[in-house]
């Protein structure tokens, strides 16, 4: 009754139920002695040598050849890594026989992570090590697809010590279907044991993890003091000619630990939630919700902090969401656009943000501290500081100009009576006394009171004054 060949059914059942590669210790000589770091052993020359026969012995390791004492047993104690090597024993110039010894621990089990850069990019198993492996050690790696008969390829793992982990690279032929299931095997051996890996279930589209993006700015928005516009570049190992990458940005102002993720705009629920411009931030912020990511290299914030500088971070995904999102990428910092006007407002009224020595901003005071009568007779002394620390300077342009307003007024003034005095119209008496000098009229003497006609006859004025002697005309009645 079923669908499928009874051997095909038997064939699959025996690869899938097929037994584990063997993974022991690595076949050791019979001149080869193991011992583990720390242990004592015994290295013997002859199983019984003769009474009137002296063995000497000597240590070779990397071309240099040491003498040790002398007889048919040497014991080691303590073994070091560095006691590896080929020992011989003499008797006179004739060598009898020569022992490698391998000072190893047992292989660590492996763990293994599996992924792949991009989609033309093979596939590369690694896992790390606690401590450095013992000379010698071999890793293989072992791959073949699942339910199939064929034979798994086997594949040689390097260690690096910089990294301090094993890699091992998958190659991918072409056309190979990214869906379907392979089946990879692992196993760390030396002379003291082996250690097998749990197997692991892989495909091409599970294991996509791109490298993190580059080339990340941030850069303010003029005239948007909650903005910060942010930059991005693809990796250089993903080819974005024909596959694309899906983004996530994320960010924190720099008192705080915690990041917050960005909402595409307009994606949040309406009305969006914005900081007020009299709120003063929390150390720590509040996460905001996963949301669908972005294809573009740029993305813009619109909730940031007004005055504080942002860290910001990016990471990257397959744009269909296979495989897992890559590591984030390096820190790039900014500050949203800041009016200096309003920047000097707030810090007159009621910022409460001390800048530190190394640029970041200190403690976080609420406003009431700020009050102009505090509890404790203290409150309107800091408020009138910071008052005067920060008065608008147009008050003090306004009072200048009247002062030079005023000035220029007085000099008038004074120019005019300067110019009566010169052409004498000014009638009043100055006392005599030492440094006087006596007015000589610029006319005959005036004739007595008796002698002046009531009326006077009009004469015409000279030119460029007034002449006070002329005013009687004015006052005649007619």
């Amino acid at each position: 009754m079923s669908c499928c060949p009874q051997p095909l059914i038997f064939l699959l059942l025996a690869a899938a139920a097929a037994p584990r590669r063997p993974c022991g210790p690595l076949g050791l000589s019979r001149d080869t002695v193991l011992g583990r770091p720390g242990a004592n052993i015994t290295l013997r020359c002859w199983d019984e040598a003769p009474g009137n026969v002296t063995v000497s012995w000597r240590a070779e390791e990397r071309g240099r050849s040491q003498r040790l004492p002398a007889g048919n047993a040497l014991p080691l104690h303590r073994l070091r890594h560095e006691d590896a090597g080929t020992y011989s024993c003499f008797v006179g110039s004739q060598r009898l026989r020569s022992l490698r010894l391998l000072v190893q621990e047992p292989p660590e089990t492996p763990r293994v992570s599996c992924y792949r850069r991009s989609h033309d990019h093979d596939v590369l198993c690694e896992w790390p090590l606690w401590a450095k492996p013992s000379p010698g050690t071999r890793a293989m790696l072992w791959v073949k697809q699942r339910f199939t008969a064929e034979n798994a390829t086997e594949q040689r793992c390097r260690f690096f010590s910089k990294a301090q982990k094993f890699v091992c690279r998958v190659k991918v032929p072409r056309g190979a279907d990214d869906t379907k299931p392979f089946l990879v095997s692992t196993c760390v051996s030396n002379g003291a044991g082996g250690a097998a890996g749990e197997d692991k279930i892989i495909t091409l589209n599970g294991v996509l993890r791109p490298d993190p993006p580059l080339n990340v700015t941030v850069t303010a928005l003029e005239k948007a003091p909650q903005r910060l516009r942010v930059n991005w570049s693809y990796p250089s190992s993903w080819d974005h000619r024909f596959y694309w990458l899906r983004f996530q940005v994320r960010y924190r102002p720099e008192p705080a630990q915690t990041f917050s993720e960005v909402r595409p705009w307009p994606s949040c629920p309406c009305p969006c939630p914005q900081p007020r411009a009299d709120h003063v931030p929390s150390p720590v912020l509040p996460m905001f919700p996963q949301v669908d990511q972005v294809t573009t290299t740029w993305l813009d914030i619109h909730d940031a902090w007004r005055g504080l500088r942002h860290v910001v971070q990016v990471r990257a995904q397959e744009e269909f969401g296979h495989g897992a999102w890559s590591e984030w990428s390096r820190e790039a910092v900014g500050a949203p656009w800041t009016d200096p006007k309003d920047l000097a407002s707030e810090m007159g009224f009621f910022s409460s943000q001390f800048p530190m020595e190394d640029g970041t901003y200190g403690l976080t005071l609420p406003p009431e501290l700020f009050a102009e009568d505090g509890a404790d007779g203290t409150g309107g002394p800091i408020m009138e500081a910071s008052a005067r620390s920060t008065a608008s300077p147009y008050p003090f342009l306004v009072a200048g100009g009247s002062l030079l307003l005023g000035i220029a007024l007085c000099i008038g003034i004074v120019l005019r009576y300067r110019q009566l005095w010169q052409m004498g119209g000014w009638q009043g008496a100055k006392p005599e006394g030492e440094g006087q000098h006596v007015l000589v009229p610029l006319g005959p003497p005036r004739p007595p009171l008796s002698d002046t006609p009531l009326l006077s006859l009009p004469r015409s004025p000279a030119p460029g004054g007034l002449h006070v002697t002329s005013l009687d005309y004015f006052f005649s009645g007619q």
